[in-house]
């Protein structure tokens, strides 16, 4: 069944493969259904995959494969927090090599154009505190592609 609110995120025609990779590189991430055109439309043929119905990180999605008519932009992201540098690298070398490509300040884009801000809790804590805390924090993030965990505990800590 599906959920109330869905994403609904539209691809080219890469929908599946889009899927398959969010589920094989994010924890709670899986394909759970796969549905073809039951006839021929203006950007594909009957049979081909319409939609793919997927989660990524528990969060419902659907990917329709409408053609090359609409177009993502970073006024959608996922945002994936993250516990230490290891997973932070983990995920963005992922999108990143696989024909993604590197933004600033924790940003990164797959390679069918969606954001994605790989973010450490380290970072959003430290933006929490507020104040100087925050304001070193932010300094430091702002001169990063990838998020540099070391570098954000040592401006939290004024170093």
């Amino acid at each position: 069944m599906m959920a109330k609110n869905t994403i609904c995120l539209w691809y080219e025609k890469d929908a599946h493969k889009a899927a398959l990779f969010y589920a094989a590189t994010f924890p709670d991430s899986h394909v759970t259904a796969v549905h073809e055109a039951p006839g021929d439309f203006p950007d594909g043929k009957k049979g081909d995959v319409l939609t793919v119905e997927f989660t990524v990180c528990g969060i419902p999605c659907i990917g329709i494969n409408g053609g090359d008519v609409f177009h993502h932009s970073e006024a959608f992201s996922f945002q994936i927090a993250t516990d230490d540098q290891k997973e932070t690298d983990r995920y963005w070398d992922a999108i990143v090599n696989n024909g993604g490509e590197e933004s600033q300040c924790g940003w990164c884009k797959d390679k069918w154009g969606l954001s994605w801000q790989i973010t450490p809790r380290a970072l959003t804590d430290a933006m929490a505190k507020g104040g100087d805390t925050a304001k070193r924090a932010f300094e430091a993030m702002m001169e990063m592609r990838k998020i540099d965990i070391a570098k954000i505990e040592a401006a939290v800590r004024g170093q």
